[in-house]
């Protein structure tokens, strides 16, 4: 679909009935839950290995997947003040707000913990760990995104839609996660993992502030 056939999706008003929105708020808590437990996975891992590691990446990584724990605490939140329309209106800003706190305070750990290691060279060890629980991302995170994107439009929740930005974000971080392993584990090259978690910062940032703003309510018109 282009993106103007996109924006016309998520700005068309959309008519659901009680029964369809039922229906729609079941399919976001079993999205939630399972986006609940893929995220604790990726967190214990990514925290454990990190530590045993010395990887700031790692580390950065595993601090971002708590936060998405809180999102994921929050999209439930808002799934279950769905009825009331005036406690659902509460719930959004409340929740977004959390959201894009607890991400600029991730940013700003990330970008000091990379600037230490680079300066003090800290090279990190190769983590298998690591390498799997970022694969493990990428192969799940994008089919989650996609799934809780489509019923965040559909409920026209903006504080659904930046959940469903922040398994988005958790993919590229992956991948950027990955990169720097990788090429520390099989280069040597030591300052690719805290170059990893710089590259991190901006992206983790954006979010923050996009949540703070209510920008992520622009996609979806939430109510």
């Amino acid at each position: 679909m282009s993106s103007s056939g996109q924006r016309l999706r998520a700005t068309t008003p959309i008519v659901l009935t009680t029964l369809d929105r039922a229906g729609l708020v079941r399919r976001g808590r079993r999205l939630s839950y399972a986006t609940l437990a893929v995220v604790s996975t990726e967190a214990s891992v990514a925290l454990a290995a990190g530590v045993a590691a010395g990887s700031v990446a790692l580390l950065g990584y595993g601090a971002d997947s708590v936060i998405e724990l809180v999102s994921g605490a929050a999209a439930l939140w808002r799934l279950t003040a769905d009825r009331d329309h005036a406690r659902r209106a509460r719930v959004e800003r409340q929740s977004t707000r959390i959201i894009g706190a607890s991400f600029i305070a991730l940013a700003a750990y990330v970008l000091a913990d990379a600037a230490h290691a680079l300066m003090r060279r800290d090279a990190p060890h190769a983590s298998r760990a690591g390498i799997a629980v970022a694969l493990f991302s990428l192969v799940t995170m994008p089919a989650l995104a996609r799934a809780k994107r489509r019923v965040a439009i559909e409920l026209r929740s903006g504080a659904l839609v930046s959940d469903a930005a922040q398994a988005s974000l958790c993919a590229y971080l992956s991948a950027i996660l990955l990169a720097g392993l990788l090429l520390n584990a099989a280069a040597g090259w030591w300052w690719a993992d805290p170059v990893a978690a710089l590259v991190m910062v901006p992206i983790i940032a954006q979010e923050g502030v996009r949540a703070l703003r209510g920008a992520a309510c622009a996609d979806a018109c939430c109510e």
